[in-house]
């Protein structure tokens, strides 16, 4: 048989010394893909079959041995196990955000935010369509909308962070519509004396983002002096796992 199966496919392109592996999860299945239907017919014996193979009296006759075989798909296992743990580009790298105060200070924060070690509620308060529209304002939890969303455009200055009327609150300051929805970071807690607050699920410590407030253990508040909105606040908080 020469290096086509019965339906003319080039088998040593489906696994022989340059061609992937992936697709055969044992030898065995390797060999298997190099007899045909024939060979089965005449040989009758399956393990006879896949030995004619190895020994290139069937096949391709560039069949390899089990142990490169097994070599080959160790090193394709290392190589997808590499690409999984090989850090995700940063949605922020090689911007040029010089005058954006408030985009720098995302990309400040991106790569601590991204690995847990940083939980960051960001207050913004502008208007819809481009300044002309209605008053909004609103909590974005960042970390959940990193998740979610691709960063890459508003790093771009191709869209515009605005909240919306899912993220952890939300005012529409003409229509009056509110809302507010828990994220996996954190758990909203609006109705008390003390105003709007936000419980982190991890170290299950309060961020209280009344300005007059200390806004809480390891958390600090930043406001962004910039012309991007009427209105910008950070809270960071250092997150801690509870013992």
């Amino acid at each position: 048989m020469g290096p086509e199966g019965d339906n003319g496919v080039d088998l040593r392109a489906q696994g022989g010394r340059e061609g992937s592996l992936e697709q055969f999860m044992t030898y065995e299945d390797y060999l298997d893909s190099q007899i045909s239907s024939t060979d089965k017919y005449y040989l009758e014996d399956e393990s006879l079959a896949r030995q004619l193979v190895e020994l290139g009296y069937r096949g391709s006759g560039e069949t390899l041995k089990r142990e490169e075989f097994e070599a080959r798909k160790k090193a394709e296992r290392d190589r997808h196990s590499q690409k999984k743990s090989a850090p995700k580009m940063l949605a922020s790298a090689s911007k040029d955000l010089n005058g954006f105060p408030f985009l720098q200070a995302l990309a400040n924060r991106e790569e601590l935010v991204r690995n847990g070690k940083l939980t960051s509620i960001i207050f913004i308060r502008d208007k819809t369509n481009k300044g002309q529209g209605q008053e909004v304002s609103g909590y974005i939890d960042f970390a959940h909308r990193l998740k979610t969303e691709n960063f890459e455009p508003y790093f771009d200055r191709k869209k515009k962070l605005m909240p919306k009327p899912t993220d952890l609150s939300y005012y529409n300051w003409e229509t009056h519509t509110s809302t507010s929805n828990s994220t996996p970071n954190f758990q909203v807690i609006a109705d008390n004396e003390a105003g709007l607050l936000f419980k982190n699920k991890r170290d299950r410590k309060v961020i209280n983002v009344d300005p007059k407030a200390n806004p809480g253990d390891n958390s600090t508040r930043t406001e962004i002096q910039t012309d991007e909105y009427l209105q910008v606040v950070i809270y960071d908080h250092m997150t801690r796992r509870k013992s």
